[in-house]
């Protein structure tokens, strides 16, 4: 456990400092909200349970009985809650022989801007783990599958294969396998594109992509089919803590798919210890991220 003391900082304790550096930056938008359906919880954990309905009717014959149809209980997605939670300790003369307190350390906003980064990087990196096979769903397999399990039999995919780097005629494929998509027993459902979500290096590319009015990338005089039928309403999305340089996602619709539980928002407190004086302060937030149906998201890991 550190301490911070006067001799941390043994140019606080002279005059004639102009400035310090390197505990306070620009931060970035909050963009983990992108990535997910924001929902509030008073749980200890969220579960959802994926029901089947029905399939297709048969035909009844004359004087034949209706067929019943049973539904099932497929995979069932838990969102446990965790606590994050960062602070600092200061001795009571480092805060009295310290010239520059009030000018220059601003060590909650230092503390507030930790927890930021660790909730964006916690949120991210549900996204950068999406094809890696350590990090399962409900149904055992990782978020971005060729092979996700339909609980009436057989499989479906909300991965590009192969695999392939952001590009016009990727982003067409993906966007017909999401509008050829299936419930679990095999029935057309009416899964629509909401955003794009690249890392900052294909961000220009996605420009190119969705903003072009004619055929992007070529000389002819072709529309960009994308931009004039309004597949992507809600456009492209950067989120500069994605680690992968050429993964990129398309978000559905799916009312069940991309989810964000706050347990607990962020809590600030301070106190002293009374036999050492030192001055503790401490912030500490709860909250999970994760995705119950992956239908929430298409995407490609890249070529």
């Amino acid at each position: 456990m550190g301490v911070i003391s006067t001799g941390n900082h043994p140019k606080a304790l002279w005059p004639g400092v102009h400035a310090w550096f390197g505990k306070s930056y620009s931060e970035h938008r909050e963009e983990y909200p992108d990535l997910f359906e924001m929902l509030t919880s008073d749980m200890a954990y969220e579960e959802e349970v994926q029901t089947t309905g029905f399939g297709l009717a048969p035909v009844k014959t004359q004087g034949g009985g209706v067929s019943y149809a049973s539904d099932l209980q497929g995979p069932t997605a838990r969102y446990t809650h965790v606590v994050y939670g960062l602070g600092y300790i200061v001795t009571r003369e480092e805060i009295e022989d310290n010239l520059y307190e009030s000018k220059s350390f601003n060590r909650a906003g230092a503390l507030a801007f930790s927890m930021r980064q660790t909730k964006e990087n916690v949120a991210a990196n549900v996204y950068n783990r999406a094809g890696n096979s350590s990090y399962t769903g409900a149904d055992g397999l990782e978020l971005l599958s060729t092979a996700h399990i339909l609980s009436g039999g057989g499989t479906w995919s909300n991965e590009l294969n192969p695999a392939a780097d952001l590009s016009e005629a990727a982003l067409e494929d993906i966007l017909i396998q999401i509008a050829t998509t299936t419930d679990d027993n095999g029935l057309k459902i009416s899964l629509l594109p909401k955003v794009m979500l690249v890392p900052p290096q294909l961000m220009f590319d996605a420009e190119r992509l969705l903003q072009t009015i004619q055929q992007p990338g070529t000389a002819n005089n072709d529309v960009n089919a994308v931009r004039s039928m309004g597949l992507i309403p809600g456009g492209y999305k950067v989120n500069h803590y994605f680690t992968d340089a050429d993964m990129w996602f398309i978000r559905t619709n799916s009312p069940h798919g991309m989810k964000f539980f706050t347990r607990r928002a962020i809590e600030f407190t301070k106190d002293n210890d009374f036999d050492t004086e030192n001055a503790k302060a401490k912030a500490t937030e709860r909250y999970v991220c994760g995705w119950t149906d992956p239908r929430g998201l298409f995407g490609s890991v890249g070529a």
